[in-house]
């Protein structure tokens, strides 16, 4: 990368704590960025013959990121599944760090079962809240909030199971919605300079891939490996840097090929 012009920007990476999202501080932190590390404090109790399919990583392991990547980092924390908390977010960030130049929304809930059978009401609630209407509210209060000039971009992050997933059926279709939104508020809001883009991620070890689901994920990408955080994060500061400043609206699928 070069000329990325991400130094001393202030980027708000929600779910910044783990996995993917910690590479995503990560990255940008190398680019001289300071993060705002967001983290959910405690996640509710799941229901009766369901489990969660992410991970909450603690407060700690927050802070300690924070610390990790200098630049004025520092940890924040909101449960993007309540109405208001996009808004307190925001506010929250600006009071520390001042206008907020990239967003990465990247918090995501899943859960299974997460088929046909099995959806309830409370499912596909508990996957839009989180996949498609805080991050929809997220980016119209940072861009509210915008004064002047000041850059800002936003980055989504969706799944190659937004095109089709068996037994993802919440989160695959919450997804989808993620990416109908970039495109829209793309075009709401490019007329004030600000750009809206997404990361499709195929399979990425993030602990959760087994030896035989590795062997499975060979066989079906084309370039023959899963991914990796880091994958997904060089993307992210990509479509958020000075170098993609005429791009806007597009759904970049970093997959390796898979699900094309």
């Amino acid at each position: 990368m070069v000329r990325t012009r991400l130094e001393g920007q202030t980027v708000l990476v929600t779910g910044g704590a783990g996995n993917i999202g910690a590479a995503i501080s990560r990255a940008f932190a190398a680019e001289g960025a300071r993060v705002a590390v967001h983290y959910l404090a405690q996640d509710a109790p799941p229901p009766a013959d369901t489990e969660w399919g992410h991970i909450t990583p603690a407060a700690s392991a927050a802070d300690a990121l924070a610390e990790e990547l200098g630049h004025g980092a520092f940890a924040v924390s909101a449960d993007l599944s309540a109405p208001e908390a996009p808004a307190r977010l925001v506010r929250d960030v600006v009071g520390v760090a001042g206008p907020i130049n990239v967003v990465v929304n990247n918090a995501a809930h899943c859960e299974s079962p997460d088929t046909v059978d099995t959806l309830t009401p409370g499912s596909l609630e508990r996957h839009y809240r989180v996949n498609a209407i805080a991050p929809a509210l997220l980016t119209a209060e940072v861009a509210r909030a915008r004064r002047g000039e000041e850059p800002l971009s936003v980055v989504n992050i969706s799944t190659d199971a937004a095109r089709a997933f068996p037994g993802q059926t919440g989160y695959g279709t919450s997804k989808a919605a993620l990416e109908a939104l970039t495109r829209s508020m793309a075009l709401d809001l490019a007329g004030r300079g600000v750009r809206v883009n997404a990361v499709a991620p195929g399979p990425v070890q993030t602990g959760w891939i087994g030896e035989d689901l590795i062997e499975q994920a060979k066989a079906i990408v084309p370039m023959g490996r899963v991914g990796d955080p880091e994958d997904i994060a060089d993307a992210v500061v990509f479509l958020a840097s000075h170098q993609a400043r005429w791009i806007t609206g597009q759904v970049l699928q970093v997959a390796g090929g898979h699900a094309l």
